[in-house]
């Protein structure tokens, strides 16, 4: 399934089931605790891991949905944008280097 499809579906899945589709905050929260939610599946060693990150993109489609963003959109452009970013190590810590005017 694309993104945008799987975006519309998410979408649709919430208006059928009655969830919230109107309270921005709301999602955001719901999001939120979803990422809590595979952070501790993840630091616990659970199995359920794949399943909470799977919910984090749910709501994340979810979310852009309600918000009229095509994700599948915004993440080339911004996947292209990090591709032509140049970064360097100073005292050890990767420093994004800045562009030059």
């Amino acid at each position: 399934m694309e993104l945008s499809a799987a975006q519309k579906a998410v979408y649709q899945n919430k208006v059928d089931k009655g969830f919230n589709v109107t309270d921005v905050n709301v999602e955001f929260c719901l999001l939120y605790g979803e990422v809590a939610e595979a952070y501790e599946a993840w630091k616990k060693k659970q199995d359920t891991v794949g399943e909470e990150l799977a919910d984090i993109a749910i709501y994340l489609l979810g979310l852009s949905e309600i918000l009229g963003v095509d994700l599948a959109s915004e993440i080339e452009k911004k996947m292209k944008i990090n591709q032509e970013r140049e970064y360097q190590i100073i005292d050890g810590v990767l420093h994004r280097k800045e562009a030059s005017l």
